[in-house]
């Protein structure tokens, strides 16, 4: 017959209940910072894209007013290569966000996996 310690049995159940807890909420709190992540990045997008089109408004202003051709083209060119920068600045930061996001959200659950390992390895 096998012996069975009641005791250790009930503690073993309740290591495991609040371990299982632990990880629930790690996993919520990693859901929350995905969550916060995302809106930071839409409102980047949101920022971006009414900077954006309120430069093509200005410059189609200043491309209709040009008195001749060569001022309108260099309107163009100049609208043209700082739209290039500006987009390629906003996707390194959207990027980082991205990048941000993505380490925000794992450190809960990296938290959670140690404690798990280490509660695993030490029964």
């Amino acid at each position: 017959m096998i012996d069975f310690d009641k005791n250790a049995f009930e503690k073993t159940t309740k290591d495991l209940q609040k371990l299982g807890k632990d990880n629930y909420e790690a996993v919520l709190k990693s859901y929350g910072q995905m969550n916060k992540g995302f809106q930071d990045i839409g409102t980047s997008f949101t920022d971006y894209t009414k900077q954006a089109f309120a430069d093509a408004t200005a410059t189609f202003e200043k491309v209709v007013g040009a008195k001749t051709l060569e001022h309108a083209i260099e309107i163009q060119s100049e609208y043209a290569k700082a739209a290039y920068e500006k987009w390629m600045t906003e996707m390194t930061k959207i990027g980082e966000l991205y990048a941000s996001v993505a380490r925000d959200a794992y450190k809960p659950v990296e938290k959670a996996v140690e404690k798990t390992t280490a509660t695993v390895t030490a029964s």
